[in-house]
């Protein structure tokens, strides 16, 4: 993401794992990553995109943990927040 629509929106990471196995995965990526990972990671089982007001605007909800939403997916509905 570039400078500018980093400033308008917030990144959360979000994990099904439990807190433990999610604690372990933050922790592996930072290393990995060097200072990139640079936004927290959350415990939960549906992708949201929240606005700044904290509204939802849209959510995936897949009974199978497996199945996510694309990046493609998450990037267009974040354009569509002024």
């Amino acid at each position: 993401m570039t400078k500018e629509q980093k400033e308008k929106v917030q990144i959360l990471a979000v994990s099904a794992d439990n807190h433990e196995e999610s604690k372990k995965f933050g922790e592996m990526l930072r290393k990995r990553f060097d200072g990139e990972f640079d936004f927290p990671l959350l415990e939960d089982k549906e992708h949201k995109v929240i606005d700044p007001k904290g509204a939802v605007r849209w959510k995936f909800i897949e009974v199978d943990y497996k199945k996510r939403p694309s990046n493609e997916q998450i990037r267009q509905q974040l354009a569509k927040i002024k």
